[in-house]
């Protein structure tokens, strides 16, 4: 995987035969996450300072097809008015860019789905917008909890659990399993 471009607005993105987005609130993971997926440490921008990733980033696959990490939702230091742009350049992208397939919003399995993550997923659902939703940070649950954080993250998402990817990017838990899924998407 190598970085494309950067953009504020779905138009000034370079044309793509399909890709993926990954969506989430600040400090979810993402930008891990994408890291761990391409097997390299500096790719996607990481901080511990939520609201880094200010614009639409644009991967490509050596196999063909992009992944496009987005602006995280929720908190982020930065002024208002900022956070709406955030808005309209994420919403203008899921609901306009022609190539996207799929969009994996990510859920923290720690904390489980927020007021914004399920605002997120009932958005997706309203605009029919392809989704699966990915829990992060799996393995900062701990073991006897997992079960019922399993059933009570994918209660809160109006899921199943099966339904549901569990992933660790610090510990490589089910990440072949994301890498199938978002190739089957690029196919």
């Amino acid at each position: 995987m190598r970085f494309m471009s950067s953009a504020t607005r779905v138009h000034q993105l370079p044309d793509s035969d399909a890709e993926v987005a990954f969506v989430g609130r600040s400090n979810v993971g993402k930008s891990s996450l994408i890291n761990a997926l391409a097997n390299q440490r500096q790719l996607a921008r990481v901080s511990n300072t939520p609201g880094r990733t200010q614009l639409i980033n644009i991967f490509e696959l050596a196999g063909g097809g992009t992944i496009v990490d987005l602006p995280g939702y929720g908190y982020a230091k930065v002024p208002g008015r900022i956070r709406d742009d955030w808005r309209e350049m994420i919403e203008g992208y899921l609901l306009e860019r022609e190539a996207l397939q799929m969009v994996f919003v990510l859920v923290d399995a720690e904390i489980g789905p927020t007021p914004l993550d399920v605002q997120m997923l009932e958005w997706l659902r309203q605009n029919d917008v392809p989704h699966t939703v990915v829990a992060t940070k799996t393995d900062k649950v701990k073991s006897s909890q997992r079960p019922r954080r399993r059933r009570d993250l994918a209660a809160g998402c109006l899921l199943e659990p099966g339904d549901i990817v569990w992933v660790s990017a610090a510990k490589n838990v089910n990440l072949d399993q994301l890498q199938s899924l978002v190739r089957s998407h690029l196919r």
